[in-house]
């Protein structure tokens, strides 16, 4: 007779192993946008250029 609970979990586990891998490939690609973004901000300071951004948003204040 076959054991038919070590299925289930075999899918379990590989739905989790499916969760994770995507979970790594997102954060590596928040990683790479954040290096590029640092990268596009030291060049822009390099040749003179201002930022793109603008002041910190804990910073800003109510201008009324």
């Amino acid at each position: 007779m076959e054991h038919n609970s070590e299925k289930p979990a075999n899918g379990r586990k590989a739905a989790i192993e499916e969760q994770a891998r995507l979970r790594r490939e997102r954060a590596a690609e928040k990683l790479r946008e954040n290096l590029s973004r640092r990268k596009q901000q030291t060049r822009a300071r390099r040749s003179g250029e201002a930022d793109q951004t603008i002041g910190l948003p804990a910073a800003k204040m109510d201008e009324s």
